[in-house]
C-alpha cells in the first residue's frame, strides 16, 4: 500500500496517510490511459471547419462556353472544383469528434492516472486549505511550501468558489473536485494536491 505525505495549511509536514490499493495501488494500463487521451481530446474539439462547395461559392452560374464544337470539356460554371475560386469537392464540414467510451475503460484510466502518480510520488495531501478570503498570495506561499513547481492539480471534495478564485492568477494551477477528475488533467499535472476530504471522496466514487 502506497502513502502520500500530509501538510498543514502552513505547508509544514506533519505526517502520512495511506491511499487506497484500489484506486491508487494498481498498475497502470498504457493502453487504456492512451485511449482515454485520445477519447477525451476528440470531445474537445470544436469541429466548425468547413469548405463551400460549388453551390455555395459566389460565382457566376451561366454556362461559360456553348456546350458543343470547342473541342473542349464541357461545363456549366466557373463554380465547379476544377476552377480557380471554384467550390471544394470533399472538403470538411462541421460535425462533431465525440463519440462514447464506456464508463468502465473512463474510471480504469483514471485510476490509473492516478496510480502512476502515486508511484511516483507526485501525490501530496493537504490536512486542511482554508482560502477564505481568497489570496492569491497565500495559495502561491501554500504550494511553494508544498514543493509543488510547474503544473499544480489541487483536488477538492466540492466546488470550493475560494479556491478557484485564488488559483485563477496563478499560471499551471487547476482547480477540480474529487467526483470530476479526468485523465487528461491528471497526466499533465506535476504535483496532485488533494485536500483530506477529497482524497476520501475519490477513494470513495473511483472504488471499482
Amino acid at each position: 500500500m502506497s502513502a502520500a505525505a500530509v501538510y498543514d495549511r502552513n505547508g509544514e509536514r506533519v505526517g502520512e496517510v495511506e491511499l487506497a490499493d484500489a484506486v491508487f495501488g494498481g498498475k497502470p494500463h498504457t493502453p487504456v490511459l492512451h485511449e482515454t487521451i485520445v477519447w477525451q481530446l476528440a470531445g474537445r474539439r470544436r469541429g466548425t471547419h468547413a469548405t463551400l462547395t460549388r453551390g455555395r461559392v459566389s460565382r457566376s452560374t451561366k454556362k461559360i462556353y456553348r456546350q458543343k464544337g470547342t473541342g473542349r470539356a464541357r461545363h456549366g460554371g466557373r463554380g465547379a472544383p476544377i476552377f480557380v475560386g471554384g467550390g471544394i469537392a470533399h472538403g470538411p464540414h462541421p460535425r462533431s469528434y465525440a463519440y462514447p467510451l464506456p464508463k468502465k475503460v473512463r474510471r480504469l484510466a483514471i485510476r490509473s492516472a492516478l496510480a502512476a502518480k502515486a508511484a511516483g510520488g507526485q501525490i501530496v495531501v493537504l490536512d486542511h486549505l482554508d482560502l477564505e478570503p481568497p489570496r492569491t498570495a497565500a495559495l502561491a506561499r501554500l504550494l511553494q511550501a508544498l514543493g509543488a513547481p510547474g503544473r499544480v492539480l489541487l483536488v477538492t471534495a466540492a466546488p470550493d468558489p475560494a479556491a478557484g478564485r485564488a488559483a485563477a492568477n496563478l499560471p499551471g494551477v487547476q482547480v477540480a473536485t474529487a467526483a470530476s477528475l479526468n485523465v487528461h488533467d491528471v497526466l499533465a499535472a506535476h504535483r496532485v494536491v488533494f485536500t483530506r476530504e477529497a482524497l476520501d471522496r475519490a477513494s470513495e466514487v473511483l472504488a471499482p
